[in-house]
């Protein structure tokens, strides 16, 4: 995820290669980061901070809390902190990197790595319009960008931020299904795929709601409705509906890690 931030920032030319610090304990990628983006690397974190005055922290929930402790002592008012860890709330971060440095709490998905990314943000208190508008600008390069109180977040992280892999799981089974019909394993993988982003972008783009375009599309005692048939009989909708209260319910463990 941090590398497709990167990856946005760059092409997007909201800042030159150059002015960039990726900062990582790995060495591997680090080499990795520079030789692809020409950006300056480091693996020291204070110095990172001392260095720069926007601060993406994207580290694991768990890691969080010992990384600001190390870099706080360098954070001024002048700092801006956007994270993307789960679950880590304003309230936290705010405990962990003290008073001075403006936060910004953000949930984006992997399909940023495709530049169809989802991201939902929300902001302290001491935040500027300023720091709203980068923020939109970063995550808005690689896709869609939305602006939500924080109570949101769990229901955003397990619709949004795990949603890719509860989408990906429905194609995998579509693809299945499809072998069990004899299609050739590229074909099913295509016309599966293909599906999936064909039904999603024409449905943002038009507006259209989804039962209206369901019905449009299932002629009477047609393929469609045939099939549809299956699905509203199945109990699909309540997994569907336990699916994103489980990953929920993750969100709001993660809290208190």
């Amino acid at each position: 995820m941090a590398e497709a931030i990167l990856c946005t920032a760059v092409q997007a030319d909201i800042c030159a290669p150059w002015d960039i610090t990726a900062c990582d304990i790995n060495a591997a990628r680090r080499q990795l980061v520079e030789k692809e983006y020409g950006v300056i690397v480091t693996e020291d974190a204070v110095q990172t901070a001392k260095t720069c005055k926007v601060l993406v922290l994207a580290v694991k929930p768990q890691d969080m809390d010992k990384l600001l402790r190390e870099i706080r002592p360098a954070l001024t008012e002048k700092h801006l902190l956007i994270s993307i860890a789960a679950g880590k709330t304003l309230a936290a971060l705010k405990k962990a990197a003290g008073i001075k440095p403006r936060l910004v709490r953000v949930m984006p998905n992997l399909a940023l790595l495709a530049q169809e990314g989802m991201s939902v943000y929300c902001v302290g208190q001491n935040v500027k319009a300023a720091d709203k508008r980068l923020a939109a600008q970063l995550f808005g390069s690689a896709g869609a960008v939305l602006e939500l109180p924080e109570k949101h977040f769990d229901a955003v992280t397990a619709l949004s931020g795990s949603g890719p892999a509860f989408v990906a799981y429905f194609m995998q089974a579509m693809i299945e299904g499809a072998l069990a019909l004899k299609l050739p394993v590229d074909a099913a993988v295509l016309l599966a795929g293909q599906t999936l982003i064909g039904t999603g972008i024409y449905l943002q783009n038009t507006g259209r709601e989804t039962d209206e375009f369901i019905k449009a599309v299932s002629s009477p005692k047609g393929t469609t409705a045939a099939g549809m048939a299956v699905l509203e009989q199945s109990d699909l909708r309540d997994v569907v509906c336990r699916t994103l209260a489980a990953a929920a319910a993750r969100s709001s463990e993660l809290k208190r890690v």
